[in-house]
């Protein structure tokens, strides 16, 4: 066993592949469930690497002020050994693979933290369902720690190699933004782009994100930024699809004291507050023609001119786009220029939609799943075997956000069905508003065979006025959002697809409590 983890070291391996092997072979070692590598990043633990867990845990982040288990580990250097009757909750109950039926427990748990150069790296943890570890068990992993952690160090400084030869391209396919937001995937497709991305990310080229709504090109573009020279100055994220045409001007560059009615004093603009960053304009496809044509200007010469003012200024800002439209089907129709088509599109990156990411669902969805047992206090949620494959049969035509509001509703769901909290809920097809291989579809319930099919149609509805009807429209749609995201004011703008702060002003002008 020892021969085979020093050769492991020795061998150039895929960094995956070495720390995968590494948990093989302690779970070997000890026989027994599961054996879980993580790492620390900022407050929480995150699995780099797990043997005998379900697929989805690798999705999961771990809060470690929420997990005991976890907190105690790693408050200490020596291994530390669970009594099979600890009253801690262990993070990994119901999460052990081969399970059917009810989920299985954890009854024994080992765990040990590690250090990397003398920091707190992370841990690893051994869990089984029966009685498996001794005391001994302790002294035979304390022997391990330095193979186990000199194989990591191994691993991290294969990866800063390669990010030297590649232009700071990386191994790692969970990336973790400033913001706290991730880019999860392990699938074939994600690894090409966020290699394509990182290469792109050093140089200074306008970027075109293409893709579906519900992608994530947010997240992209934040990866892009951050991962850019200009990291350390601001990234600016415009929504142009909620910016109204007659202000849009005025957002994007500015304006003087006494421009228009209301002016009273000189505003910068969007432009500006980028300067020596980034700017994101996001469904740039939705802008008007004629700030398509201040836009284009300021991407030929770097210079934007503040609404009302006689002189032009000079800015030093990145643009990254992003559309979920054809643009160059735009562009044959007159709606888009095409001369800012080509600015924009120096580099374009396609995101592919949820459905060719292979296994990446079940890890986006383990980590919304343990961001719903956090928020609404459960002991543990996981998904049975069934739920998981009807995940993997969906078409996805919402993509990540979809995913995230079916995984949420389920969540629910079970407790509003009299789930208690302090259980493992097993969510069950039934609970996921999805229906295999087809897009979801709101129908009206069929008749009845037998049910008389009238021979005049019903009188349309009476004619109301155009604002009257739109706005009612409106006042309903938001009433809905709210009451689906519980009054959560930042979630129902996400599942309106429109910026938190136009929300509260549309709501206010509808009257709308808040």
């Amino acid at each position: 066993m020892l021969f085979g983890m020093l050769a492991d070291m020795n061998d150039e391996l895929p960094s995956a592949l070495r720390l995968q092997r590494l948990v093989q072979t302690i779970q070997s070692l000890f026989n027994c469930g599961a054996v879980g590598l993580l790492a620390i990043e900022d407050d929480t633990l995150r699995l780099v690497a797990a043997k005998g867990l379900v697929h989805e845990a690798l999705g999961r982040r771990f809060k470690i002020a929420e997990h005991p288990r976890f907190a105690a580990i790693l408050s200490k250097r020596d291994p530390i050994l669970f009594e099979p009757h600890t009253p801690l909750p262990d993070p990994y109950d119901g999460l052990m693979d081969g399970r059917a039926g009810e989920p299985l427990l954890v009854h024994d748990c080992l765990g040990m933290s590690l250090y990397i150069e003398g920091k707190l790296w992370g841990a690893i943890t051994l869990d089984a369902v029966e009685d498996t570890f001794t005391e001994e068990s302790l002294g035979i992993i304390a022997k391990y720690a330095l193979l186990i952690q000199t194989c990591i160090r191994i691993t991290q400084l294969e990866r800063e190699n390669k990010n030297l030869r590649q232009l700071s391209i990386t191994s790692g396919t969970n990336t973790a933004l400033k913001t706290g937001q991730e880019i999860i995937g392990q699938s074939e497709s994600i690894r090409k782009l966020m290699q394509e991305l990182n290469v792109i990310a050093s140089s200074d080229l306008p970027v075109l994100l293409l893709g579906e709504t519900g992608v994530g090109k947010d997240l992209f573009a934040q990866h892009i930024h951050q991962h850019s020279k200009r990291s350390h100055k601001p990234m600016i994220h415009v929504n142009c699809a909620a910016l109204p045409e007659n202000l849009a001007e005025s957002e994007l560059f500015g304006h003087v004291k006494g421009a228009f009615s209301g002016a009273e004093t000189e505003r910068p603009g969007r432009f500006e507050a980028a300067h020596g960053g980034t700017i994101f304009l996001d469904e740039v496809g939705e802008l008007s023609l004629s700030i398509q044509a201040k836009l284009l200007r300021t991407l030929q010469n770097g210079e934007i001119q503040r609404l009302g003012a006689d002189k032009s200024k000079k800015v030093d800002v990145r643009i990254i786009a992003a559309t979920n439209r054809d643009l160059k089907a735009s562009t044959l129709d007159g709606n888009f220029r095409i001369d800012l088509f080509h600015r924009l599109s120096v580099y374009p990156v396609h995101i592919p939609p949820l459905r060719e990411r292979d296994k990446d669902v079940l890890l986006l969805s383990g980590h919304f799943l343990e961001f719903n047992r956090t928020r609404l206090g459960l002991r543990g949620i996981r998904l049975t075997k069934e739920a998981e494959q009807a995940l993997l049969s969906y078409d996805w035509p919402g993509n990540v956000r979809e995913l995230e509001h079916i995984i949420s509703r389920a969540a629910i769901k079970m407790i509003s069905a009299g789930a208690p909290r302090n259980t493992i809920l097993s969510i069950e097809p039934q609970y996921l508003d999805i229906v295999t291989n087809h897009p979801i579809s709101y129908q009206q319930p069929h008749s009845e065979p037998d049910t008389p099919v009238p021979l005049v149609a019903a009188a349309p509805p009476p004619v109301q006025p155009l604002k009257t009807a739109l706005n009612n429209f409106q006042h309903d749609l938001i009433l809905a959002a709210l009451e689906q995201s519980h009054h959560n004011w930042a979630n129902a703008a996400r599942l309106l697809d429109m910026d938190a702060s136009n929300l509260h002003k549309l709501a206010k002008r509808l009257g709308i409590k808040q």
